[in-house]
């Protein structure tokens, strides 16, 4: 029987990588670096597609490193990393949802620092980079059609960071495809109250053959793996 190939490094890279590019994650990147060249997990191509997001962070004015982080992230929805936002919107499902993350975390011996909201993408590969390499892949098999909306949003948007989606798929044992990306809306119809709370899906976001519906998205549990808040490399 083969050996399932360990991701933990790989996912915990691509947390880092999704996080916002600090001076803490700049002077990270020769390490992870390091642990994507040392780790099995992904094929030459993707690997190599990552090392180019990394040479980019790598070089060039840090302000506008950050400043391309907050308007690719945090502007709009179809590239959001808060992944109940493309599952439930602002639907009242939203909070029941963080709530039985959250707690699936502990469950785990996770616990989140002051601020952090359980559904931010690099939290759940801290999670996931905490379980066994069998249970990660389901989890993310599970997630495969948020993360093949959002890799679409971004290669729309030629953004680098589409990479580390396409990572995520991989890991997955799944393949990007093509789907309709609805245009983002403007910030201030954004932030209005909604009139009903029915739950929201934007179209593309919805598993293949699955009507378009607020969906809750399941998380492998498990009462051995311990995991600490914290979303550095190994060394």
């Amino acid at each position: 029987m083969t050996q399932a190939i360990n991701t933990s490094i790989s996912l915990r890279v691509l947390a880092r990588l999704l996080s916002y590019p600090d001076a803490a994650l700049r002077d990270d990147l020769a390490d992870m670096r390091a642990a994507l060249l040392a780790e099995r997990a992904l094929g030459a191509a993707r690997k190599d597609e990552l090392l180019a997001l990394i040479g980019t962070l790598e070089h060039g004015d840090a302000l506008d490193h950050e400043a391309r982080y907050v308007e690719l992230f945090d502007r709009g929805r179809a590239t959001s990393l808060h992944l109940f936002e493309h599952v439930h919107g602002d639907s009242r499902d939203r909070g029941q949802a963080m709530v039985d993350l959250t707690r699936t975390y502990e469950t785990a011996g996770l616990f989140l620092a002051p601020g952090e909201l359980p559904d931010f993408l690099p939290v759940l590969l801290e999670f996931a980079s905490s379980q066994p390499s069998s249970q990660a892949r389901s989890l993310l098999g599970e997630m495969a059609h948020l993360f093949n909306a959002i890799f679409n949003a971004l290669q729309q948007r030629q953004s680098p960071y589409a990479s580390a989606l396409g990572a995520l798929l991989e890991l997955a044992g799944e393949s990007a495809h093509a789907v309709a990306i609805a245009p983002d809306e403007a910030l201030d119809e954004a932030w209005e109250e909604p009139e009903v709370f029915g739950g929201c899906s934007s179209k593309g976001q919805e598993k293949p053959g699955q009507e378009a519906t607020s969906q809750p998205i399941h998380f492998v549990k498990s009462s051995v793996a311990k995991a600490t808040a914290s979303t550095g490399v190994p060394s």
